[in-house]
């Protein structure tokens, strides 16, 4: 890194300036104030984030279960992230998934089981001992123990405040060209960096907002289902996250058929789901590259790093990536699988 042409913190590094203060830019910024960095994170939407991909996202950090249908770069990586999730947010829950089916489904459960590692199998009395509103609901059901849960719209501000309390600094509505920055400038903006690469393209995820009192669960419950698996995450104040969508379009709104198959799905899971309140439709875009996997690219200067497609994995995949950058600039450390250079 040529130190002549890059501004110094008072300790000597090079600044760092982030743009995207969604879950990967966040992730990014703090571990490198942390590292002592003067770091500035530059986000174009207020401090609320609604406009973000991560205000709809699931957070779910489940390694394991992606391990289904997701390249073992997204195990590995993932599994790394969640040791720096109990590292910088120590109070993150880490009560495990639990993946269930109907009798009729059995094959697809089984091919889950077939496909995932790190869970064991419960019959229906552990399913009631892990979660007593599931009791006699299904016969058999996969526990991740390792696996944890965030909740996005929660976790995003608490990491926020854990970047200020480390030294950096957060400017909202603030959008800028990565040309115009100075030092290191760490490239986060998701498909708004379509201009650097071309070949990103959004895929759609789905989500539903429920509220009811009569279901509690402790942990994510995956529901095989015969076209895609359901999720429902449990939120605070008696609320639920229902997704699993993932549709090749670039459209944001909640189509009907989504909808009806979420709340089937959901209502399968636990009767009780049939008379939850509706709070909320969205749905967010998700940066994806062809592969479907991330990218750590770097410039031939080595002073503009972009991260990016990150597709449904955000939370899952933004410490360990967040990490990865870092290595790069203290001590040039390269990860072939997923680091590049332009």
């Amino acid at each position: 890194m040529p130190k002549e042409t890059s501004p110094k913190s008072p300790r000597g590094e090079p600044s760092i300036n982030i743009i995207g203060a969604g879950i990967a830019g966040t992730w990014q910024a703090l571990l490198f104030a942390r590292a002592g960095y003067d770091v500035t994170l530059h986000e174009r939407g207020d401090a609320a984030m609604t406009q973000a991909t991560s205000h709809f996202a699931g957070g779910m950090l489940a390694p394991w279960c992606e391990g289904e249908s997701a390249e073992p770069i997204i195990m590995r990586l993932g599994i790394r992230s969640l040791d720096l999730w109990r590292e910088q947010l120590p109070d993150t829950p880490f009560n495990g998934s639990l993946v269930v089916s109907h009798p009729r489904d059995r094959s697809d459960f089984e091919r889950f089981a077939r496909l995932t590692t790190e869970h064991t199998r419960l019959d229906a009395s552990g399913v009631a001992d892990l979660e007593p509103s599931l009791d006699g609901r299904f016969r058999e059901a996969l526990f991740f123990p390792g696996e944890g849960h965030v909740e996005p719209r929660n976790v995003l501000p608490k990491l926020h405040e854990k970047l200020t309390a480390a030294g950096g600094t957060i400017r909202f509505e603030a959008e800028c060209n990565p040309d115009e920055l100075d030092g290191i400038v760490i490239d986060c903006r998701g498909l708004s960096a379509r201009d650097r690469h071309p070949d990103l393209r959004g895929v759609k995820g789905e989500m539903i907002v429920i509220e009811t009192p009569d279901v509690q669960l402790a942990r994510p419950v995956r529901f095989i289902h015969p076209r895609w698996t359901l999720y429902v995450i449990p939120r605070d104040d008696n609320r639920f996250m229902l997704g699993a969508t993932s549709i090749e379009s670039e459209d944001t709104g909640v189509s009907v058929r989504s909808a009806l198959e979420l709340l089937s799905a959901a209502y399968a899971v636990h009767p009780a789901f049939g008379e939850a309140r509706i709070l909320e439709f969205g749905a967010g875009l998700r940066p994806a590259f062809p592969d479907n996997l991330p990218r750590v690219v770097i410039d031939r200067n080595r002073k503009r790093i972009s991260v990016n497609g990150l597709y449904r994995h955000g939370f899952l995949l933004a410490p360990a990536l967040a990490e990865m950058t870092l290595a790069y600039v203290q001590r040039g450390a390269i990860d072939n699988e997923v680091m590049q250079c332009s």
